[in-house]
């Protein structure tokens, strides 16, 4: 790309916080896309985000030199950089295997296919949902997992299975020639190197955030205490 050096052959992998900060990076600049904007900077890019313009700088310096000195960043460039940087300048075919309530959810969703990821093949073990359709899309046995991925050229899958089936599965789509996982099964699994694993349990983020407001809550009942405690103090001189 004109005016951007692409991250070279061979390059070490970039860190999965970076990774999570670059596509923040492409949401930011496809706002501003919608705006209008040209260019931006990277205080400019890194502020809606509350990301300093250093570690902009830093991030994006990872995968190459984006910048125009005097200018910035152009809009549509560093959008265009990004995304063929995080591989979804292209489409990509996904397998959902689980058919229950958070898969039909996972189905309907249609942020996957704005990004460019298209579930196109569906998978249970349930006697009573296999041969059913949804979306188009009918839901096939594990048995032709093998064959539906090869002749689909399907390298992603999402598991959306109970916690105590999640291994076997993983172990399934493994073997038909899968390449990266999305795990929404809330227990951990384990995949050889050469596979990609990224575990999604919807119920840490609630922990976190459970966690964050126990912590102000105790932090204000303290300080209410503290300021009750002075008051006396001060009543008794």
């Amino acid at each position: 790309m004109k005016g951007s050096r692409p991250e070279p052959s061979g390059f070490k992998p970039a860190p999965k916080a970076v990774v999570g900060r670059v596509s923040l990076y492409l949401r930011q600049l496809e706002v501003y896309q919608r705006q209008g904007w040209a260019t931006v900077s990277s205080s400019q890019l890194g502020g809606p985000l509350s990301i300093k313009n250093a570690q902009v700088r830093k991030d994006l310096a990872f995968f190459g030199q984006f910048g125009h000195p005097g200018v910035g960043y152009r809009v549509d460039d560093l959008s265009a950089a990004i995304r063929h940087i995080l591989g979804i300048d292209h489409d990509w075919p996904l397998a959902l295997v689980g058919l229950g309530n958070l898969g039909r959810a996972l189905l309907k969703y249609r942020g996957f296919r704005s990004r460019g990821f298209h579930i196109v093949a569906l998978f249970d073990n349930d006697p009573t949902k296999i041969g059913g359709r949804h979306d188009g899309l009918v839901v096939e046995p594990m048995e032709a997992f093998g064959a539906v991925v090869t002749s689909g050229k399907i390298r992603l899958a999402m598991l959306a299975v109970p916690a105590d089936s999640a291994q076997r599965v993983a172990d399934q789509v493994v073997a038909a020639g899968i390449r990266g996982i999305l795990n929404f099964a809330p227990v951990p699994i384990t995949v050889p190197p050469q596979v990609n694993l990224v575990g999604v349990d919807l119920s840490i983020p609630l922990e976190n955030l459970a966690y964050k407001v126990q912590r102000t809550e105790d932090e204000d009942s303290c300080a209410g205490a503290i300021e009750r405690g002075a008051s006396a103090t001060d009543r008794v001189r």
